[in-house]
């Protein structure tokens, strides 16, 4: 056998060299991509809030309890930036329309119906802070900073301010407010006028809780899809009210009118019979009788918290 000192060759030197420019190649179209959108990509830190102080727990401000004036106030909301992500803000990049004031009384429901109009990543909030992203008032977002809006998401919040002063709408992804993402919400104290005059009527409804044998349905008066269901209550503003309440069900409830159904603390007017903590026993009955206050639409609902979320929540109506 004879034996050479030639090297083998596994591949050529014009083949190797066109590998190479290939590689080269994809990495620099990759960094042109790549640095051609730099602001986009650096537009949400996926770990900023983590680093932000306050930004763990949303705490909400300590404010006291807010007495609901029964008005609604809508706002809808877009996020938009510029093309070069230079310029961020609400519904307009410029003029009257971005940014846009929000004006209302203590105890109004302002609903913020937001869409992330962008094209990077948003997080709504309210928050009482003048700088920074938060904290924010509980209730109040639609996403967070490590879990933001995409484009084209949208969602609702809730604010029922319960203290006089300028609070601030924002987007709550850390250096989004301060490129442009703020707008101011002005709240004064309710107006005198708003003060319930009794009208001397006087009304009574019977409400009862009752549950299917499975306790996949919960509702008022009767289960879903039979007649009676959820009935709406309407009453006018300053009538005397007298709620007589039944526990039909084999589960523990308690009733009240509130201002927000997700929340049950919300209960106005001392219309509750019985508490979460103290609720109705099965087959057990409670009478409430309060002064209906400013015309609106509320709910009656079970104040055991997710009970509302499971069926028993229905509209109070105020006129």
């Amino acid at each position: 056998m004879s034996h050479t000192d030639e090297p083998i060759l596994r591949t050529s030197p014009a083949r190797f060299g066109k590998l190479m420019a290939i590689l080269i190649g994809i990495m620099v179209v990759g960094g042109v991509i790549f640095f051609a959108n730099y602001n986009y990509w650096n537009s949400y830190l996926p770990t900023a809030g983590k680093i932000q102080e306050g930004l763990g727990a949303h705490a909400a401000p300590v404010m006291g309890t807010a007495t609901a004036t029964g008005q609604t106030v809508e706002v809808s909301l877009s996020f938009m930036e510029s093309p070069d992500f230079k310029v961020y803000s609400f519904n307009a990049l410029s003029g009257d329309g971005k940014n846009p004031d929000v004006h209302a009384h203590v105890g109004d429901k302002i609903i913020f119906h937001v869409k992330n109009a962008g094209k990077s990543f948003h997080a709504f909030a309210v928050t009482d802070s003048t700088t920074g992203p938060g904290p924010a008032i509980d209730g109040t977002t639609v996403g967070t900073a490590d879990t933001p809006m995409k484009p084209g998401a949208s969602g609702d919040a809730t604010f029922v301010p319960s203290a006089a002063g300028t609070y601030y709408y924002i987007c709550a992804v850390p250096g989004h407010r301060e490129l442009g993402m703020e707008g101011k919400i002005e709240i004064t104290a309710a107006p005198s006028g708003a003060a319930v005059t009794a009208t001397g009527n006087k009304v009574e409804f019977s409400v009862s809780f009752v549950m299917s044998d499975d306790f996949k349905q919960y509702a008022f008066n009767a289960l879903p899809g039979q007649p009676g269901s959820n009935s709406p209550i309407t009453v006018k503003s300053g009538d005397t009210v007298t709620i007589h309440v039944k526990n039909a069900s084999k589960s523990f409830h308690a009733f009240g009118v509130v201002t927000d159904p997700t929340d049950p603390t919300s209960v106005v007017w001392n219309s509750a019979v019985a508490t979460p903590d103290n609720p109705l026993k099965p087959n057990a009955s409670g009478d409430v009788t309060f002064v209906a206050g400013a015309p609106g639409t509320y709910h009656y609902i079970c104040t055991v918290p997710g009970h509302a979320q499971l069926g028993m929540d229905a509209p109070f109506i105020v006129k």
